[in-house]
């Protein structure tokens, strides 16, 4: 399975895979991975439940070593995994403010001001999920890797979401996002695991 972005006007190489393969308990996850993303590019990973996407974003994390194959990261990343990895006795405030987020905008655009004195563990699983997010957008890093992102999130914000990624990429990011859902990320490339695989 291959999907490999063409260089030249896209920019530089943010992250490449080579003929990367997982095995979980004696049984092959996927195999034979293989592409370059660019800045401004993004691949979106889709499959059925089980099919390894989530281990396939932990292993271009740096968070699992792939059975075989490499990952070659050439700029700093911020992962988002389906769960938030947030600090719920924390207030939002001082959780944003424990990952350097202080620019009053990034809240705003997705209306996190008037929740900054509310402790995690009182908001809702969306309320949540965009103080997560809020994060990997304030964090600086050019990669984002993002596992359903947009899981809990109500119509508003999957927009606010969309608009985020368009953003990101226009700066000179790059996106590689796992989700069972349209993201809105234009001109994504699909790499489907599971069943019989596509990439496009």
């Amino acid at each position: 399975m291959k999907c490999t972005s063409l260089q030249g006007d896209r920019g530089e190489t943010l992250i490449s895979a080579s003929a990367l393969g997982m095995v979980r308990r004696d049984r092959p996850l996927f195999r034979n991975i293989e592409f370059t993303l660019s800045a401004g590019e993004a691949i979106q990973l889709t499959g059925p439940n089980g099919s390894g996407k989530s281990t396939l974003l932990r292993i271009l994390a740096g968070l699992l070593t792939p059975t075989v194959g490499a990952v070659v990261r050439r700029v700093p990343l911020s992962y988002l995994g389906h769960r938030n990895g947030l600090t719920t006795a924390n207030t939002v405030a001082a959780e944003l403010a424990d990952w350097g987020v202080a620019d009053e905008s990034v809240f705003r655009r997705f209306g996190l001001e008037a929740l900054g004195p509310f402790p995690l563990r009182t908001l809702s699983q969306g309320q949540q999920r965009r103080v997560a997010l809020v994060r990997v957008l304030a964090s600086g890093a050019r990669l984002w890797l993002l596992d359903e992102p947009a899981v809990g999130l109500d119509a508003e914000n999957r927009n606010h979401l969309a608009e985020a990624m368009d953003r990101h990429r226009l700066d000179g990011g790059a996106i590689v996002a796992a989700t069972h859902d349209d993201l809105g990320l234009q001109d994504a490339r699909q790499l489907e695991l599971g069943g019989r695989p596509r990439c496009g």
